[in-house]
Order: C-alpha cells, then structure tokens, then sequence
C-alpha cells in the first residue's frame, strides 16, 4: 500500500509518499510545496491544492495521512493553517482517496516513542525508519512520520477491526 503523508502549511506544505511491502516501509518520495511568498494568500492555497493533487495524480496513492488541526495561540495562523488543510482535503476528495487524520502527539509516539518529541527527533527516526541516505528538510520529514504513523496504525486498525479513518473518529 502506497500512502501519502502531508504536513499542511500554508508558506510550506511538507509531503512523503512512503509504501508498505511484506511488513518493511519504503520512502517512495518526498518533498515540499512551497507557494510564492509574495503571492495573495488565495493564489498560495490554489498552489497548495495544485501540489497535492499533481503528486496524487503521479504516484497515485491509496490512501493520505494528514496532521489534525492543533490549538495554536496565534488564531490568524490558526485559521491560516485551516486553510492550506481544507484545500489538501479537497484535493484528496477530488481524487477520490481516503483521507485518515493524526494528532501532533499521536504521530511523534508513533514515530519516536514519545509524544512530545522535537521535530529534529522526529527526523531522525524517520531517517532510522526508513533507511534514508539523505537528511529530508523538518516538514518533509514530518510529513513522511505522518505516512509510518498510519501504516502503523492501518496495521493495528486491520488486528482489532478499528478503522483509523477520519469519519469514524469523530
């Protein structure tokens, strides 16, 4: 199975496209969308939605996983936040993908052990995890813990019969 992981942001949307084979994870993929810092705020989450359906449209993932909204202090960068997510949302839909969301906290206890971990932790183990050569940049590899998260869970949900997917967990 062929899962895409996004970390949303609406100056930098971090995705890793990671596969699952015979029990060992496999990074496909990875990268960042960044949209035109100068642009209007509209034109950046179009590019945001553009990004993400070009990258489902070219390895055609099975499924996506996607940080869940936290409380931020800030509620303009909160709302901001919202937005770069309802247009990667949108595009998942428009391809017809399920869409599967984690906590911040459940993703890093997924990935390190330790729901409070540092993003810089959180790297490393999804470099050790993965067995990538190269260093991906903080967002790309939150967005790949994103994918090992669900493929860890998708596991779990498959043994218990608790689906993970995002109309369930409401």
């Amino acid at each position: 199975m062929l899962v895409l992981g996004v970390d949303p942001g609406s100056n930098v949307t971090g995705y890793g496209l990671v596969e699952k084979k015979n029990h060992q994870l496999t990074c496909v993929h990875f990268g960042l969308i960044k949209p035109p810092a100068k642009a209007p705020f509209y034109q950046r989450i179009y590019h945001i939605f553009r990004g993400i359906e070009d990258i489902m449209a070219h390895y055609g993932p099975g499924e996506m996983a996607i940080e869940d909204i936290f409380y931020a202090k800030n509620v303009k960068s909160s709302l901001k936040l919202g937005h770069a997510r309802g247009a990667i949302l949108v595009a998942a839909a428009h391809r017809g993908i399920g869409v599967f969301e984690y906590s911040p906290l459940e993703i890093k206890k997924s990935v390190v052990g330790y729901g409070r971990a540092a993003k810089e932790q959180v790297r490393t183990m999804v470099r050790v995890i993965l067995k990538l050569k190269e260093e991906p940049a903080l967002d790309a590899s939150d967005a790949l813990a994103v994918a090992v998260c669900h493929l860890n869970w998708s596991r779990f949900a498959t043994l218990t019969a608790n689906p993970r997917h995002e109309g369930s967990r409401k």
